[in-house]
């Protein structure tokens, strides 16, 4: 009997010893299967660093220029300043964006196109104001109706109906200048149209264009217009072009000459691109009166259009615009509207916030009539400061 339960025994140890060792060898699989994730993954990475590791062994690279293509994959490069050479472009290189004019790397000991470079940009003209959508609206303008359906039949006809200028014949404006008072919405014009068109915005101010050195300011108007291109479609705004586009006279300095050139590029840039193209020019001026002629020839600034100070039904529009989010009580913006003639849209705005911090100081959530005309006061400080900028705007536009 003994005998027959030490066979038992040993027969249950038989079974837990083979399911232990299966057990095991799942264990062992498991482990198989790791290490060969493991080896993969440490192949990868071993073959990405020997493809760092031959890429910075290569020799560097000769930057060039693109001047022609020809037939059987060659082109003619030329190597900065250098001689011209015929060469072969690579088979990785994708044909379609190659380019007259465009920059490429050319392999040192062949010279043969490996690689299409970007074009350089000053880093000036990445720093001017992009705004990919603004976020002013038509209803954020107030008291400019009829300047504002003019520069949209420049402008934005253009960009979403082309084919009405086809149709009757007709090329479109190629820009359009805004002229008139500071503070009147010329900016604010351009950038509600730009949002209403779908529109990249460029704004750059004249002064920004002038540059120290020959040649530097022409170059930056230059890349200025193949950034908008990038871009597309885009509205460039020029403020204060009268910076850049005075009258040219005989007598001139070496600074005044350098103007000239930015000038000259400028109208070079304006004449170069279709009317009906994707990109679309907007300048603004408070001296329409020394503007050279040659921007105001039609193929230039063909539509000119006036923002003056706004009228009593103007400022009553305006002041609705920055009044329509306040908590107002007892308020009759007429009465106001009424007070501020001669006053501009960027002084209307001025005198609603002043009235919003009056009643702030007062601790008080809403704002009275009380308030907006100590505002009134504050922002103007008399009526003869009313009666000098009427007095001021009738000079200079008559």
């Amino acid at each position: 009997m003994s005998d027959i339960n030490d066979v038992v025994k040993s027969h249950d140890e038989y079974d837990d010893y083979i399911i232990y060792l299966k057990r095991r060898i799942r264990q062992l699989e498991l482990q198989v299967r790791t290490l060969e994730a493991d080896k993969e993954r440490l192949e990868r990475e071993l073959s990405r660093l020997r493809m760092e590791m031959s890429r910075l062994r290569q020799p560097p690279a000769f930057a060039g220029t693109l001047l022609e293509i020809l037939d059987d994959d060659r082109a003619i490069v030329q190597n900065y300043n250098g001689p011209r050479f015929v060469v072969r472009i690579a088979p990785w290189i994708e044909k379609e964006k190659l380019k007259p004019g465009s920059r490429v790397a050319l392999d040192q000991r062949t010279m043969a196109v490996v690689e299409i470079l970007p074009s350089p940009k000053d880093p000036s003209v990445l720093g001017f104001e992009v705004i990919d959508r603004p976020n002013v609206t038509y209803d954020d303008i107030g008291g400019l109706k009829k300047q504002l359906q003019e520069l949209r039949e420049a402008v934005e006809l253009p960009l979403k109906h082309p084919e009405l200028f086809e149709k009757v014949g007709i090329e479109p404006p190629k820009g359009v200048l805004l002229y008139g008072p500071p503070g009147c919405g010329k900016t604010l014009m351009a950038k509600a149209l730009a949002r209403e068109v779908n529109a990249t915005f460029i704004r750059v101010v004249g002064s920004e264009l002038v540059r120290k050195y020959i040649g530097e300011g022409a170059r930056l108007v230059h890349e200025l217009f193949e950034l908008a291109k990038e871009k597309a479609p885009t509205i460039i705004f020029i403020d204060e072009i009268d910076a850049i586009g005075a009258k040219r006279l005989e007598e001139t300095t070496g600074g005044e000459r350098e103007v000239n050139r930015t000038l000259m590029q400028l109208l070079a840039e304006l004449d170069g691109f279709d009317p009906r193209g994707n990109v679309k020019v907007i300048a603004a001026t408070n001296r329409p009166d020394i503007l050279d002629p040659a921007l105001l020839r039609p193929g230039r600034f063909d539509r000119l259009i006036e923002v003056p100070l706004p009228d009593f039904a103007g400022r009553l529009e305006i002041l609705k615009v920055h009044t329509r989010k306040m908590n107002l009580r007892n308020v009759d913006l007429r009465v106001i509207a009424e007070m501020t003639e001669g006053a501009s849209g960027a002084d209307l705005k001025a005198i609603a916030t002043e009235a919003g911090m009056f009643a702030i100081r007062d601790r008080r959530e809403y704002v009275t009539q009380e308030d907006f005309l100590k505002a009134v006061e504050k922002v103007f400080g008399s009526e003869q400061r009313l009666a000098q900028q009427i007095a001021m705007h009738e000079v200079m536009y008559g």
